[in-house]
């Protein structure tokens, strides 16, 4: 199968679509330049994810419902954001199990794992001339297992690494807690404010003793996270998406 022959639908999260439009103009480019056919569906709102968070799963329902109704004709349904798609793929299992809901949980991908499982890129094109520590979000890596945890007793892989080896003069710098927990968590970084900038202070600073230039994530809620402490602290280093790195010219 050609990439040109699968629907493919980009979703773009809620937070990407108000704060960061560009990751989700980059996801697009990407998924194009790699020779996909890329629909946006316009009827496309949240997945949920928020109020399920803050323990109103009941209300969230009709969300759901409205998300698959809106992508359940699609081969393939991606998003820049590992935290959505661990969300429709393991949360959705609350609502009644039809073949198109089954379909639609089944079908969802990070676009991390969706460029690497499913269109196995091997070569990207892209340069990115700077110093990036990659900030692992807690849904892509224990969520989805996009890499592994350093707890794990099994050998080392990881998806971002993967994709990022293949950017011209991108230096991917080594942190002392590469798995650690930027402190968001959504909500949490509301009713726990002090610990949640506490532990972005120090996740932060990991980076910045690693000597980054930029901090990448494929989650943007954590980066806006971080940025928020960066921007307070002005701090000499920036965030930017994995799309981003991954879209720009060589």
């Amino acid at each position: 199968m050609s990439h040109q022959s699968i629907r493919v639908a980009l979703f773009v999260p809620c937070y990407v679509d108000q704060f960061y439009p560009q990751v989700g103009k980059a996801a697009l480019q990407l998924l194009e330049k790699c020779g996909c056919t890329v629909d946006y569906p316009d009827e496309q709102t949240c997945c949920g994810q928020p109020l399920a968070n803050s323990g109103m799963e009941q209300a969230a329902k009709p969300i759901y419902h409205h998300f698959v109704e809106t992508f359940g004709s699609y081969d393939y349904i991606v998003v820049p954001s590992a935290s959505c798609a661990y969300h429709v793929s393991h949360h959705y299992d609350v609502i009644e199990q039809t073949e198109v809901v089954k379909k639609v949980r089944e079908s969802i991908y990070d676009i991390t794992a969706f460029l690497t499982d499913v269109l196995h890129i091997e070569s990207l094109g892209a340069r990115f001339p700077h110093k990036v520590g990659i900030h692992q979000s807690c849904h892509g890596l224990r969520g989805l297992q996009l890499a592994r945890s350093t707890e794990q007793m099994i050998d080392p892989y990881s998806k971002w690494e993967h994709l990022l080896h293949m950017v011209s003069d991108l230096e991917l710098v080594q942190l002392e807690r590469p798995d650690e927990c930027c402190g968001f968590g959504g909500t949490f970084a509301v009713a726990e404010e002090a610990v949640s900038a506490k532990m972005g202070k120090d996740r932060v600073r990991d980076h910045l003793n690693s000597g980054a230039e930029f901090i990448t994530s494929g989650d943007m809620s954590c980066l806006m996270h971080m940025e928020g402490l960066i921007r307070r602290n002005k701090w000499p280093i920036q965030v930017k998406h994995l799309v981003e790195i991954l879209n720009t010219d060589g």
